[in-house]
């Protein structure tokens, strides 16, 4: 994963990310979880980080999965 080309996912709670963390896993995307970046702000100090080109896949796979999320920015 190129760190110039990657979005986190802000949650409002740790165990959003950690359920995010085993879909995007199980469906085979390259992600991880992180600490929120200082300059975002975020209900839970954790962040999913992902490819951005894999954006509108995490986004739909969180959706469809009932995983709530605050945002996704690009990092």
């Amino acid at each position: 994963m190129k760190e110039k080309n990657c979005g986190v996912v802000l949650f409002y709670s740790n165990s959003a990310a950690i359920r995010a963390e085993k879909v995007t896993l199980e469906a085979g995307l390259a992600v991880k979880l992180i600490p929120v970046p200082r300059n975002l702000s975020s209900d839970c100090g954790v962040a999913l980080r992902f490819d951005w080109d894999d954006r509108a896949e995490v986004e739909k796979l969180l959706e469809a999965t009932d995983v709530p999320f605050n945002s996704i920015c690009r990092i």
